[in-house]
């Protein structure tokens, strides 16, 4: 196995960071190798122990296998553990000589950490001298206050001297209220670029540009036509904000519940009040069998239900997992947010949106998971209802911004 000319430059680049701070920030977009470089990493600064080296890789569980793979090819010299977020808890109490921490941004919530943050902070204090190595296509995607839980846990890190992140805000945040409900609660979203020059010393960026990838996207929107059945429990939700049938409810008696109700129903399906859901028709899924019936590709849903209309249109002919989409001729359906990072999708022909996320960073995200360097030509369709709430949020993610419930009360005269 042979790195790319750039691979090997930000190894030698990021030894030299890792030598003198411990710790590493990839900003690699994707599809540009942030994987093999971080083993290439780690099978360089790890190279003189007289022991073999363990290295711990924190991921995304559908990320495991392709993590596993490229480790298989590379064969460094250390023994590799993969594990995803999810199951840190079964980890040995071992110290690790290196950690690989996947899609750091997802460390990145404010003003309270999470618990995966929290969880990786444990972690590394128990490898206090473990050399740690961060990875995100999009360090920041949404705040650059997304930074400090992803690094407050390494001991070098610039922020160490704010035990938290209040105290983190004093100096590199410009908090301001905003109403919520009828309080007024404080804002923490408007970090300083500051933090990124702060980070700089310890940070690698390098992008698809950077790397020679000419891949063009094009995106076309489909639109499929409302069965009366479901555009009438529609009409009759936004009339009375409630639907009864004989034995469930649709209750949409918020703002927020009918927002998400009538994302719900565009597409087919709904959560009753009672916690059960249901598809309600097909359409999605026959439309999308008959239109792409004789090509490969993966389809992106939001909603579970959405999965089980795909399973039922799709038959045998549809998996969920990426081994058996890579080694068979299946199709393959994800969820949007599981999958739209960590993985590739270079053997779909076209990606295929059953719905759409209100998250900008799922769309910017999911969308390139077809790229890598040599693919000329990307391909993707959403799949959207006539009149429906799909496009609405299509064009606000589109301006890199995430569909609020402000952007539904403007939107809804027009549903």
């Amino acid at each position: 196995m042979e790195f790319r000319d750039y691979q090997k430059l930000i190894i030698t680049q990021g030894l030299q960071v890792l030598q003198k701070y411990k710790f590493l920030y990839l900003a690699m977009e994707v599809r540009t190798g942030k994987t093999l470089t971080s083993m290439g990493l780690c099978h360089r600064i790890l190279n003189h122990s007289q022991k073999t080296p363990k290295v711990l890789f924190l991921t995304k569980k559908k990320a495991i296998s392709s993590i596993e793979a490229d480790y298989d090819l590379l064969k460094p010299s250390f023994d590799l553990h993969v594990i995803n977020y999810e199951s840190m808890h079964k980890l040995p109490v071992i110290l690790w000589d290196a950690v690989i921490i996947d899609e750091a941004h997802g460390l990145g919530a404010f003003p309270k950490p999470s618990k995966r943050a929290k969880d990786v902070k444990e972690l590394l204090r128990i490898s206090r001298n473990a050399y740690v190595i961060l990875m995100s296509g999009t360090p920041t995607p949404e705040s650059y206050s997304q930074m400090y839980h992803q690094v407050y846990g390494i001991p070098m890190n610039p922020f160490a001297e704010h035990k938290n992140f209040y105290s983190f805000c004093k100096r590199y945040v410009d908090v301001f209220q905003k109403k919520l409900s009828s309080l007024m609660v404080n804002d923490y979203s408007r970090g300083r670029e500051e933090i990124l020059r702060k980070m700089k010393p310890y940070t690698i960026n390098y992008s698809q540009k950077d790397a020679g990838f000419i891949t063009k996207t094009n995106e076309e929107i489909l639109t499929v036509p409302i069965d009366k059945y479901t555009a009438d429990v529609i009409r009759l939700l936004k009339k009375n904000l409630v639907v009864e049938g004989k034995e469930e409810v649709v209750l949409a008696d918020t703002a927020v519940k009918l927002m998400m109700k009538l994302h719900q129903l565009y597409s087919g399906t709904v959560k009753f009040e009672s916690g059960n859901s249901t598809v309600l028709n097909y359409n999605k899924a026959n439309f999308i069998r008959k239109q792409f019936g004789s090509k490969k590709i993966a389809i992106f849903y939001k909603f579970k239900e959405e999965l089980n209309a795909i399973k039922k249109i799709f038959g045998d002919s549809v998996c969920t997992d990426l081994y058996t989409f890579d080694h068979t001729n299946k199709n393959i359906a994800l969820q949007i947010v599981s999958g739209r990072e960590g993985i590739s999708l270079r053997n779909a022909e076209a990606l295929v949106y059953y719905n759409i996320d209100f998250s900008a960073t799922s769309y910017w995200q999911s969308r390139d998971r077809m790229t890598t360097k040599d693919r000329k030509y990307n391909k993707i369709y959403w799949v959207f209802s006539e009149g429906g709430i799909e496009y609405k949020i299509y064009k606000a993610v589109l301006k890199k911004k995430d569909y609020t419930l402000n952007h539904f009360k403007r939107d809804l005269l027009d549903l």
